[in-house]
């Protein structure tokens, strides 16, 4: 029973250090990105974070950006592209 509790508080112990590890590999990978594909990588995030999938944050963000003028229609999709890419190293 003891090593059962002293395996499941080293892997619990060690979860949090690999989620930043993934999460600074995310963000060095998107500190590369265009500004547009920055943009859409830095609003869909939080929602990639909560558990929504990649393909359905980005293109919420993206439309949103799109709609609100922030970015245009015909650079929205290779920035999309980019930003998930950086997005899959967080998962």
């Amino acid at each position: 029973m003891s090593r059962f509790v002293v395996a499941a508080a080293i892997v619990l112990l060690s979860l949090p250090t690999l989620a930043r590890a993934d999460r600074a590999a995310a963000n060095q990978c998107a500190a590369s990105l265009p500004s547009a594909g920055k943009a859409i990588f830095d609003k869909s995030l939080p929602d990639v974070l909560a558990g929504k999938k990649i393909v359905d944050a980005v293109t919420a963000s993206a439309r949103s950006m799109v709609m609100g003028g922030v970015l245009q229609r015909a650079e929205a999709r290779p920035a999309a592209e980019a930003a998930g890419s950086c997005l899959k190293l967080v998962k």
